[in-house]
């Protein structure tokens, strides 16, 4: 009887596909095996066996697969089951999760390739004249090359569409049109020297000593060879056995010609963290000792355990205790950071307890380095702690044990684009559950909802609310600016006691971090004479200016110009840039402060592989004065001497269409106020704002965490959002803004037929045109009491039915679950 494997493929579709196996390929597959499969007329793409059976398929006949690419299984049987929750809970499809899981080295693609018919030869054509010219340039480039990639004969016609050349010739037999697997991931091999096999006893070593004694230069590089063998037993590269013996290269290539050394090859990691563990126990303090008996304690009735600590309280080190303890047990940990400029930090520190058992994965790593990290989880090489942003969540954990989210009520967790669009901190949960493991979420300040699950008894609760070493937690100022604009106290950006706070601060040998949550110099050039601003023509935002490279940019869809100096509508040359971001804060601070080295960290500075680690180290070591930056700075760093953090404008953070600008706003400003004064000497938080007397900002200045949840939370109750309420948010896009707003009309009554008045909209959103296509959405509210997984069935067949109706099939539609 046949056998068939059903297979998840790399792509947005709901089910599962079958294909048939010989008894062969059925002794050698196993679940979770990678397997090249023909998908489409043309296409063969890489695919996760889920299932192995002999039921074949009731509406289509079984492809046999192209190939078995592996012998062992890629993807574990945890991470199958991880895969079948999210695609449930996050209504998307496995294809979708698989792009994400697997690093793309390991999702290999077919490429279409173009090699010459076996019967045509150019050459015997009675008449070249009845080949077009495009024919004939793709006939001559086949003399030259035996086959032709689809960017090859697309750079040879300099045209876009050639598949209907290429097809025509393709059916009058000039060509073979064939699908080639792009196999993306080569190892890193490095070359050493042996010696060769004839010379391999002891015996032989004087004869072949004897040989060389005429060659004193090569005689002298064996010698340094068998020296260096002798001391290491480590292997040895061309250029070290060169620096060694003194010799050149060539001495070396004569002892390999004359087949006494041979070279061969060792696969090497692309990441190597160098570190060895550092013996040294690390000494609680009575605060955190009692933290970690409250987690322990907590860890005994529940899973999930929440620890709110102040900012420099000294988490890290009740986390690398409970890591301990794990790693003791032979279990694996997973530390989840929302950002990639905290592993920096990080790793050093983990490193300096537990060596190399520390791997790292994040996007900032090629993809060879991804799938190196990939391979040592899956075969237990090495690596019993991961390091990582939210994608970590995908790796092939074996004996998971503990889960640390850090930072846990950061938005960075969250993913909105592409699909799956999931919650790092709660996808983290749901893994930890399916291998019986903890999670602990560490925070100074807590999302609404972690803290309502604590409140509703769902997590544990631990506190640390000293900071370490009894260090006083910093003094919290509110600048008014509208008072120092009224007395003349500005200079540019900078309040009188912002600026003399900086000045006293250098004069002590300190260091500064400015924070403003917008990068750029200017978010908006206006003409004084017709009020006209600078678009961007893709979508509906105003083109940002920055200064270092003289352009007007979108940070939406990469649209950029020259920076204008005329007006675009007028033609007036009295045009001036509105508002200010970090690139202006950084010039107009390199004008008062010439002496001072003043840095900027933010998106447009941080693109490099290692540029966090740069910017950070140097900042650490004291080469700069002041570091200016987005909220990338505000989230967990450590720097000891920092004694001044100063917010430029706090107002932009309040109000922001979002019903989460409160406590977002709370959580950024105490975060960031926590940089400073992590040592003996007090410091200096200044935080200028046109509204000082706003609530939130009275609770920042006072760090009143549990009063800001209490008014938060009445809110939310009375406006019916999460933690009680839960939401799907449901998005429209399209390059035809009538037919979607029919279209979004269209759902939005289908589904207030059944959810009544719990769905608002459908809206556009506070920017309603991004990269020439309309955006509109649907909130639909879940109450407390009704069934997620039945509103989830009545969203995606309300979705199936839109996507069947002809008219609106070129409208993009999805749904995002927990938006927030």
């Amino acid at each position: 009887m046949p056998f068939f494997i059903d297979v998840i493929v790399p792509l947005p579709l709901e089910q599962r596909f079958t294909y048939s196996i010989t008894d062969e390929e059925q002794r050698r597959l196993k679940v979770g095996m990678r397997v090249a499969v023909p998908f489409g007329k043309r296409k063969v793409y890489t695919a996760i066996v889920a299932k192995i059976h002999q039921t074949p398929p009731l509406r289509y006949d079984a492809k046999p697969t192209e190939e078995v690419l592996e012998d062992q299984p890629t993807i574990t049987a945890h991470q199958l089951k991880l895969w079948k929750w999210m695609s449930n809970y996050y209504l998307c499809t496995e294809g979708e999760i698989l792009r994400s899981a697997l690093p793309s080295a390991l999702l290999i693609e077919s490429e279409t390739v173009v090699e010459p018919h076996p019967d045509f030869n150019l050459d015997l054509i009675d008449d070249i004249e009845t080949l077009s010219d495009q024919e004939y340039l793709i006939l001559q480039a086949l003399q030259k090359q035996s086959l032709l990639k689809i960017g090859e004969i697309i750079s040879i016609l300099d045209k876009k569409t050639i598949f209907p050349v290429i097809n025509a010739m393709a059916e009058k037999s000039y060509i073979l049109v064939n699908q080639e697997l792009n196999k993306q991931y080569k190892p890193k091999l490095q070359k050493y020297l042996r010696l060769a096999d004839q010379y391999s006893s002891e015996a032989d070593l004087p004869t072949l000593l004897n040989q060389l004694e005429k060659a004193k230069k090569q005689k002298e590089a064996l010698l340094q060879f068998f020296n260096f063998k002798a001391k290491t037993q480590k292997p040895i590269s061309k250029k070290l056995l060169k620096e060694k013996a003194g010799v050149s290269a060539s001495v070396v290539k004569s002892l390999i010609d004359k087949s006494i050394l041979e070279e061969y090859y060792i696969k090497k990691d692309r990441v190597e963290h160098h570190a060895e563990a550092i013996d040294s126990e690390i000494q609680l303090n009575e605060y955190q000792e009692a933290a970690l008996s409250q987690i322990q304690q907590g860890f005994e009735e529940l899973h999930v355990c929440l620890l709110q600590g102040v900012t420099s309280s000294g988490k890290t080190e009740v986390y690398i205790k409970l890591i301990e303890t794990a790693i003791k047990k032979g279990e694996q940990v997973l530390y989840l950071l929302p950002e990639i400029a905290l592993t920096t930090q990080l790793i050093k520190r983990l490193q300096d307890y537990f060596g190399d058992e520390v791997l790292v994965y994040h996007s900032k790593y090629s993809v060879n380095e991804r799938v190196e990290v990939y391979r040592h989880l899956l075969n237990r090489t090495k690596g019993k702690i991961v390091i990582g942003a939210r994608s970590s969540v995908f790796l092939p954990f074996k004996n998971l044990g503990l889960v640390v989210v850090d930072e846990s009520h950061e938005t960075s967790f969250k993913q909105f684009d592409p699909a799956p669009r999931y919650h790092a901190r709660d996808t983290a949960i749901v893994l930890a559950s399916i291998f019986g493991a903890k999670t602990l979420l560490g925070t100074a300040t807590p999302s609404l909802e972690s803290f309502y699950n604590v409140k509703q008894e769902k997590y544990a609760f631990a506190k640390l609310s000293k900071r370490f070493g009894n260090v006083v937690p910093p003094k919290v100022e509110l600048v008014d600016l509208k008072d120092q604009q009224r007395k003349q106290k500005m200079t540019g950006h900078f309040s009188e006691t912002l600026l003399k706070a900086i000045e006293s601060t250098l004069k002590e040998g300190q260091q500064i971090i400015l924070f403003q949550n917008r990068r750029g110099y200017s978010p908006i050039l206006e003409c004084n004479t017709c009020g006209h601003a600078p678009q961007c023509p893709n979508c509906d935002v105003s083109l940002t200016y920055h200064k270092h490279n003289n352009s007007l940019r979108c940070h939406y869809c990469g649209y950029h110009i020259a920076m204008q100096t005329k007006c675009m509508a007028c033609g007036s040359t009295d045009v001036t840039t509105k508002g200010f971001g970090t690139e202006q804060i950084e010039t107009e601070l390199n004008a008062l402060f010439e002496d001072k080295v003043i840095k900027r960290m933010d998106l447009d500075t941080t693109r490099g592989k290692y540029a966090y680690e740069k910017l950070i180290s140097s900042f650490e070591n004291r080469e700069i004065d002041i570091l200016v930056g987005t909220q990338m700075l505000t989230k967990g760093l450590d720097f000891r001497h920092v004694k001044l953090v100063g917010v430029m404008n706090a107002d932009s953070l309040l109000n922001f269409p979002d019903f989460r600008a409160h406590e977002k706003s709370f959580q950024l400003l105490v975060q960031v106020a926590g940089r400073a004064g992590r040592t003996e000497e007090q410091g200096q938080v200044l935080i200028q704002t046109y509204n000082p007397y706003h609530r939130i900002l009275q609770q920042v200045t006072t760090n009143s965490y549990d009063e800001m949840f209490k008014e938060q939370l009445d809110q939310r109750r009375h406006f019916k959002y999460p933690p009680l309420f839960r939401m799907i948010k449901i998005t429209f896009r399209s390059r035809d803004l009538n037919k979607m707003n029919e279209a979004s009309d269209w759902l939005a009554l289908f589904y207030r037929q059944i959810f009544k008045a719990n769905v608002l909209g459908p809206e556009f959103p506070a920017i309603s045109r991004i990269r020439n296509e309309y955006h509109k959405n649907i909130l639909i509210k879940i109450p407390p009491e009704q069934s997620l997984s039945k509103t989830k069935s009545y969203v995606k067949s309300g979705i199936d039915k839109f996507k069947s109706i002809a008219q609106f099939r070129s409208i993009k539609v999805q749904a995002n679950v927990d938006p927030y």
